[in-house]
Formats: structure tokens, C-alpha cells, sequence
């Protein structure tokens, strides 16, 4: 997906059950996730006055909103059925796992229906992103 920011949106949803340092941690990685994985997302670095180095930062506004955890499962059937949203969902088991291969071990024996998402990025047109998160709550 090439991200544009006159024409998308992108968002986190977190359970609103997680507990601060796991909401966190959530977020952080569906944000590292988005970076590496959609085109166009983050601008160029810029440099202060006095010369030093910002690295670049994402085009559009990201806000982390809450919802309960059936309403990320909705949200994940949602847009696994829109080719036009990019969503990137984010588990429990993920969050519990000591190292990537044992994330990778865990996933592969786990069918979709038994993992818990803890949150969901999304990507996508505006009015779509909108219709789908407008209702939530900011995440404070």
C-alpha cells in the first residue's frame, strides 16, 4: 500500500482491558510495523536550526483509540474482506512470547478463531477508517 495523507487514514485500536505497559507495547509495535511494511508512510528527516538531525516522522495524525476486545475481532473481519484497508493485528500470544521464534512456533499451531487480539492497526481511506472507528474512544 502506498499510504497518501490527502486520501488515508490510519489508526490503533487497543483492548480497553490491556493494562497501560501492554497497551503501550501494542502500539509500539503495530507503529514499527506500519513504518516498515507501508510505502510513503513516514516523511524525511528534518534538521532544528542549530543543524541537528530529526529522523522523519509519519505524514498524518495517528490516533490510539480503545475498544473492547469482540469489536477488534470485527474490526479484523472487516478488513480482511476490504482490499482497500491495510490492517495489521496484534495478539495476545505475540505479547506473551519470549522470542520471535517462539512467536513463530505458537502462531503456526494456533487457528485464527483461538488467538485474542489485543489491538489492530488499520490503514485505508479516510471516510472507510472513519466509518469504522468514529464511534471510539480516545485512548488517554
Amino acid at each position: 500500500m502506498q499510504f497518501d495523507a490527502n486520501h488515508h487514514r490510519c489508526t490503533i485500536v487497543i483492548d480497553n482491558q490491556l493494562p497501560a505497559g501492554l497497551a503501550m507495547n501494542a502500539a509500539s509495535v503495530i507503529g514499527i510495523s506500519f513504518g516498515k511494511l507501508i510505502e510513503n508512510l513516514v516523511g524525511p528527516d528534518r534538521q532544528s536550526e542549530d543543524g541537528l538531525n530529526y529522523p522523519g516522522v509519519i505524514y498524518a495524525p495517528l490516533p490510539v483509540l480503545l475498544a473492547e476486545g469482540n469489536t477488534l475481532r470485527e474490526l479484523q473481519k472487516i478488513s480482511s474482506a476490504d482490499t482497500d484497508i491495510f490492517a495489521m493485528p496484534f495478539s495476545a500470544l505475540a505479547q506473551s512470547c519470549k522470542t520471535y521464534d517462539e512467536y513463530g512456533e505458537r502462531i503456526a499451531s494456533a487457528n485464527s478463531d483461538n488467538i485474542e487480539l489485543v489491538a489492530i492497526g488499520l490503514i485505508g481511506p479516510k471516510k472507510k477508517i472513519t466509518r469504522l472507528t468514529g464511534n471510539l474512544k480516545l485512548y488517554r
